[in-house]
């Protein structure tokens, strides 16, 4: 299991270089694999490699990504910040275009704090769901999947660990993989 960034981002640009992983991609959407069998396959290295990764000791996920605020998401983060609406709104949010929902105006997210989440308990729900991964359609989400390669060492290993039991079963089966 790989949990270095930096050895991971290196990694996860060569396999770009390669097309490995739009290859995987492409296998993956027109495989006869059910989709089912791919979603458990996935929650299953999902909840192993979580339980084996601290997300404290990375935290690359607040470092580059901006996640998607919508009014729920503002109100409670604005409370649990003890900042009135308004003026969180006003120091921290950008409004999307064509939407209701807003970002984080700058990358970091302004409340990482030593690796933390300084407002934990009322983080978006973007936050919360980060890496996306118990959810079920793993293979409708597959491209954000690529991309998150090289922020998640969660996210990367899950994609390695998909590849090597994809891997595996082709073998059984004497079939060519991707």
């Amino acid at each position: 299991m790989e949990t270095d960034i930096d050895k991971i981002k290196k990694i996860s640009r060569q396999k770009e270089k390669e097309e490995e992983n739009w290859k995987f991609r492409s296998f993956l959407k027109t495989c006869d694999i059910a989709d089912e069998k791919i979603d458990s396959i996935v929650h299953k290295l999902y909840r192993d490699i979580f339980s084996e990764i601290d997300c404290q000791k990375c935290a690359n996920c607040c470092i580059e990504m901006i996640p998607t605020l919508d009014y729920e998401d503002i109100d409670k983060f604005s409370k649990g910040s003890g900042i009135p609406v308004a003026e969180f709104k006003n120091k921290y949010l950008i409004k999307n275009k064509g939407s209701n929902d807003y970002t984080f105006n700058k990358m970091p997210c302004p409340f990482l704090k030593n690796n933390s989440c300084s407002c934990y308990a009322y983080r978006p729900k973007d936050c919360v769901a980060y890496p996306h991964l118990h959810k079920n359609e793993f293979t409708s989400r597959l491209i954000n999947v690529i991309v998150n390669c090289s922020i998640c060492p969660i996210v990367f290993n899950v994609f390695e660990g998909l590849k090597q039991e994809i891997r595996d079963c082709d073998q059984e089966e004497d079939d060519d993989f991707y």
